[in-house]
C-alpha cells in the first residue's frame, strides 16, 4: 500500500472528491491524472442543481478558491477546484482570467483562438511569449484548504495545428517539443501541462501528510 492509499484509509474524506468543473476537457485530464488512485471523482455533471458561480476574482487563485468553497458548502464534500488560463506577454497578461470568455458573449474555443491570433497579427516570434497557468485548491468540509500552482511556458503560433486537447492548445507551442500542445499526445501532455504540475504538487502534499 502506498502512502497515498494509506491516507485514503485513514482520511475517508479524500475517498470521494468533487471536481468543481463542467469542462469536459479538464475532467478527462483530471481522471487521467488520478488513474490508479483509489478516489471516486465526481464533477458538476453529477450535481445538476449546483449553484452557478460568478468568477469575479482578480486572480486565478481567487476564482478557484471561491468555486471550491461554494461547491463544498453545497455538496458537503471535499472539493478540487481550479482556475486556469493563458497569459500572453505582448498582451500584458491577457486573456488571463478572461481566457474562457475572451471573445465575448457566446465564446467558444474557436472564437477565442481567432481573436487571439488577430490580436497578435504581425507580432514577431520574439514577442509572442506566453504561459499557461493553473491555480488549484483542495477545499475540505471543515473550511481548511491548500493551494497549488502550475505553469507551462511557450509561445503563440501564427496558425492552429493539431487536434488533441482543447482551449488554446492548437496555438500554444511548447519549445522543448517544437509542437503545439494539440500536437502532443495526451500522455505527454498529462505530464507537462500546467494542471498536471499543480496536481502533482497536490498528490505530493497528501503523501507527506501521511508520513
Amino acid at each position: 500500500m502506498t502512502a497515498f492509499e494509506a491516507l485514503l484509509v485513514s482520511r475517508p474524506e479524500y475517498k470521494e472528491i468533487v471536481f468543481a468543473s463542467k469542462n469536459r476537457g479538464k475532467i478527462r485530464e483530471l481522471n487521467a491524472l488520478l488513474e490508479g488512485i483509489n478516489i471516486t471523482l465526481s464533477s458538476l455533471y453529477d450535481y445538476t442543481d449546483a449553484p452557478d458561480i460568478i468568477e469575479d476574482g482578480r486572480t486565478f487563485l481567487e476564482n478557484a478558491l471561491k468555486k471550491a468553497r461554494v461547491i463544498s458548502d453545497y455538496a458537503g464534500r471535499t472539493v478540487i477546484a481550479d482556475d486556469s488560463g493563458l497569459e500572453v506577454d505582448y498582451l500584458e497578461g491577457a486573456p488571463g482570467i478572461h481566457s474562457a470568455r475572451y471573445s465575448g458573449a457566446g465564446a467558444t474555443d474557436e472564437k477565442n483562438i481567432r481573436k487571439l491570433l488577430e490580436e497578435l497579427e504581425g507580432v514577431s516570434v520574439e514577442k509572442r511569449g506566453a504561459a499557461f497557468k493553473c491555480a488549484l485548491v483542495l477545499y475540505r468540509t471543515d473550511g481548511t484548504f491548500e493551494t497549488f500552482e502550475g505553469k507551462l511556458e511557450g509561445t503563440i503560433a501564427t496558425e492552429q495545428a493539431g487536434s488533441e486537447g482543447f482551449g488554446y492548445d492548437p496555438v500554444f507551442i511548447v519549445p522543448e517539443y517544437g509542437k503545439t500542445v494539440a500536437q502532443i499526445d495526451p500522455d505527454t501532455k498529462n505530464r507537462i501541462s500546467h494542471r498536471a504540475m499543480a496536481f502533482a504538487k497536490l498528490k505530493k502534499s497528501l503523501q507527506e501528510q501521511d508520513e
